[in-house]
């Protein structure tokens, strides 16, 4: 397995997808049913294989991702070749970006000396989807980048 198995809840949200997955491979509701039964290592190995599909096919159309701590926010936009970074950091730590009382000061005093903005890239590795992946196993979400976008204009991005 390349990623990880989607929890109990993705894959009920995804029942018709993994029906239309076990159809390709010609496994009917009876035949499913018995593997589940009588070869629980040959399902969950199945479970696999549709996760890391599911994966592949999200992360393959990622562009953007974000990622909140209470003095920190990273903004990501992910290219063909490089990943860029938008780091903006809050010195006072009686302020917490991840409130909504916090998140209002940051859009209030975004360009004070209490807070730092930097960017930088790396250049993406031969698997693109894994170097997103890593990120959001670090907490990172998928987001359409409202907010690179916007602090893009006030930081010089590589």
């Amino acid at each position: 397995m390349k990623y990880i198995r989607l929890s109990k809840e993705q894959l009920d949200e995804m029942h018709q997808e993994f029906i239309n997955f076990l159809a390709a491979q010609s496994i009917t509701a009876d035949e499913w049913d018995d593997i589940k039964k009588n070869k629980p290592e040959v399902a969950e190995q199945e479970l696999d294989v549709f996760s890391d599909l599911v994966w592949e096919g999200v992360l393959g159309k990622v562009e953007y991702l974000e990622h909140f701590s209470q003095q920190h926010m990273f903004l990501f936009k992910v290219g063909d070749l490089k990943i860029s970074m938008i780091s903006i950091e809050v010195e006072n730590k009686g302020i917490d970006i991840t409130t909504a009382q916090g998140y209002k000061w940051l859009q209030e005093n975004f360009m004070k000396d209490e807070v730092n903005l930097y960017s930088s890239s790396k250049l993406i590795s031969d698997d693109r989807n894994n170097d997103i992946f890593v990120l959001i196993r670090q907490g990172a979400n998928i987001t359409q980048g409202d907010l690179y976008k916007w602090f893009e204009k006030f930081v010089e991005v590589d």
